[in-house]
């Protein structure tokens, strides 16, 4: 008896996912669970592992289709035999799937088009009706000649047609040198993401400049001790964090949002730390970061970079974040400004730290000196608020003892 390999739950508001790469070969054998293959959904990367041991018998969805929850992937066929030649060939082709959940993993035709008749068609052309609106009610969903009579007929009750995917460019000179490829989810998740928070907040940034001596004096005399005890290193994130808790509790719209006519103010603190992985840009949340101590924020910091990096993340740890920290400076920026991430209204950017001449008590003198950015959305922070914002940052980078002192 075989074993159906199934799309598994995604995750809150995710239906679909995209078969990113299969780990195993039709005819290889399996262990009950190994991974077998990666689903990649607009927020992770996520393994699905065989429920038995035995022979991957058939893989039903090749690489790159679509599939929804509950969808079957694939067989695993009991005991350590050989997969049959017929099945190799499958693997190779789309396969022809037999079980009602295997029927989901089709991949969708672009329209129903290719479900129209010469007559049907004719009707629709002459009328200038765009068929892939049409729900068919014929066999196998084809579109009959009553169902564009009816459409044209009650044209406000016939669905609207899906919006078109983007269409290459037109020809180009120089395609012989170009590679084409296509975005993964998640790229196309941040895409669109980061647009929808350029057309639909007002977007400020404002700028500051922070002097790093104190804390990273600081940070040099404790930094042995604190990685002997806590197993951690002491990073400057950690800092900009508690930082940022006590700004915020000091302006509350910093960690609100809009939910439409309403201003929704946040007594929890969700900070969200960005991190570059080879996919994307992704933004794993510490929760309820108020409540923890330097340590346990290095730790939770450090474990969620380390499993983004590995696309071990959970959708939960990806969402919910109130406010974010991007820090461009590990890759050697020294200004830019950061991009909110909705529905939040306001994101801090870290740079890089550099020796810069700074005039101190009339004296020029070289510190350490990093740029921070705030870019917040106008329509629910003034600008007096995303100043003072960040000045409480800087003061308290610049004094750490201030985040000691809660003062």
């Amino acid at each position: 008896m075989a074993t159906e390999i199934i799309v598994p739950a995604l995750g809150e508001s995710v239906t679909e996912a995209t078969v990113a790469k299969w780990l195993k070969n039709v005819g290889d054998s399996v262990a009950v669970d190994e991974p077998l293959v990666e689903l990649e959904t607009d927020k992770v990367t996520l393994e699905v592992n065989a429920k038995s041991a035995g022979v991957l018998k058939e893989i039903t969805v090749q690489t790159g289709s679509n599939v929804e929850v509950g969808a079957v992937l694939g067989l695993i066929a009991e005991g350590g035999a050989a997969a049959a030649p017929k099945a190799a060939e499958k693997a190779k082709a789309p396969a022809k799937t037999e079980s009602p959940k295997a029927q989901q993993v089709a991949a969708k035709p672009a329209s129903n088009d290719t479900f129209l008749s010469p007559a049907v068609r004719k009707i629709a052309d002459d009328n200038n009706l765009d068929a892939s609106g049409i729900k068919g009610t014929g066999k196998d969903g084809r579109i009959t000649k009553g169902d564009v009579l009816e459409a044209l007929k009650n044209p406000v009750s016939a669905p609207a047609a899906p919006k078109a995917a983007p269409q290459p460019s037109g020809p180009r000179g120089n395609a012989d040198r170009e590679e084409r490829v296509r975005m993964t989810r998640l790229r196309q998740r941040i895409a669109e993401r980061l647009k929808e928070a350029q057309n639909t907040a007002a977007m400020l940034t404002t700028f500051n400049e922070i002097d790093m001596s104190h804390v990273i004096a600081l940070r040099n005399q404790y930094k042995e001790g604190f990685e002997k005890k806590h197993g951690v290193k002491l990073g400057f994130m950690s800092f900009f964090v508690k930082a940022a808790l006590q700004a915020l509790k000091d302006f509350p719209a910093v960690n609100a949002e809009i939910d439409g006519s309403d201003i929704v103010y946040k007594n929890y603190y969700d900070i969200g730390v960005a991190v570059s992985t080879p996919t994307g840009l992704v933004v794993p949340v510490v929760r309820d970061a108020d409540m923890k101590s330097f340590a346990a924020i290095e730790k939770e910091i450090g474990d969620l970079g380390l499993r983004a990096r590995d696309g071990k993340l959970g959708v939960d740890e990806l969402s919910g974040g109130t406010f974010t920290i991007t820090n461009g400076g590990v890759f050697g920026s020294l200004l830019s400004t950061p991009i909110i991430n909705p529905p939040q209204s306001a994101i801090l950017g870290m740079h890089a730290t550099k020796e810069r001449a700074v005039v101190i008590n009339g004296q020029v003198v070289a510190r350490p000196m990093m740029y921070v950015a705030l870019s917040y959305d106008h329509r629910i922070i003034d600008g007096k608020e995303a100043v003072s914002f960040l000045v409480r940052i800087k003061d308290a980078i610049e004094d750490p003892q201030r985040l000691l002192l809660d003062v």
